[in-house]
């Protein structure tokens, strides 16, 4: 039996400005990974028309492709990319495959070993129960830490996003009208981000949680192997105009969240180390 699609229109309003989207989806029940491209074709709109406000300013974004210093950052996806992640991978040749793996792996053991998980959370714990030890400085060192570590996204290659078409959503989010090269060594005084009005990668992050990281705020980006490798995929089935009003609803609601604010909004039920035993 042929699939049947169904299409419908969308609006949003991003800085003020309305945006009608046309989508035509599924309408049999689907996993959220294959809904995937469509949030994607969304973001980037998003992110599109936010870039158009800071250009009717007059600036201009100076990312370009073969410039990868952001791409060693932390990346925190959602549970549904991760799984798609796990997915493109297992889709490459084999020799390839090898390749991402190992990468995944060693970046993985590298930063379980100097136990910068456990800073995280440490600090994520401290932020969620209002302790006076905890500061927004002391989190920015955290995530500078990791990439002062010096190990880039594994699917970079020669400074470039070798699956820049699935990219997540938080990558697309993340655009400077600063220097190109102040990314190498980001600082609040000497990086400009494009202010994104609407949270894309945030509304991922709420959509189709499930038990496997219902105690994480979200995944990071070398996890996402090892965790779908340990536990298997519990995301929700529904129908394609389900999901779409599930994630227009969860985008909506970012809309306050109007500047990049490192500290995290919601602890974690047990301790983030609990993932070793995953």
């Amino acid at each position: 039996m042929a699939e049947e699609w169904i299409t419908g229109n969308f609006k949003l309003r991003i800085h003020g400005e309305p945006i009608e989207m046309q989508v035509t989806v599924p309408t049999a029940k689907v996993k959220p990974q294959r809904m995937l491209p469509l949030f994607q074709e969304m973001a980037s709109t998003v992110v599109d028309q936010c870039v158009a406000v800071v250009e009717s300013e007059g600036k201009k974004v100076s990312c370009k492709a073969g410039c990868g210093a952001c791409c060693r950052q932390a990346v925190p996806i959602s549970e549904i990319e991760a799984y798609r992640i796990a997915e493109i991978v297992n889709e490459m040749p084999p020799e390839r495959q090898a390749v991402i793996r190992r990468r995944f792996a060693d970046a993985l053991a590298h930063f379980r070993k100097i136990k910068w998980f456990d800073e995280l959370i440490g600090l994520k714990d401290m932020a969620y129960e209002g302790s006076p030890e905890f500061s927004a400085e002391k989190y920015a060192e955290v995530i500078t830490k990791y990439m002062k570590q010096g190990y880039a996204c594994p699917f970079l290659e020669d400074e470039s996003c070798s699956i820049h078409k699935d990219r997540p959503a938080v990558c697309r989010e993340y655009l400077v009208t600063s220097p190109a090269e102040n990314c190498a060594d980001p600082r609040a005084d000497t990086i400009k981000k494009v202010p994104i009005y609407l949270r894309p990668s945030k509304a991922l992050l709420k959509l189709g949680k499930t038990e496997t990281t219902e105690n994480w705020s979200s995944v990071i980006m070398i996890e996402a192997l090892d965790l779908v490798e340990k536990n298997p995929d519990r995301l929700e089935e529904k129908t394609g105009p389900e999901w779409t009003e599930e994630f227009f609803n969860a985008l909506a609601s970012t809309e306050k969240i109007l500047k990049d604010d490192p500290e995290p909004r919601r602890r974690r039920k047990k301790p983030r180390h609990s993932r070793k035993g995953r």
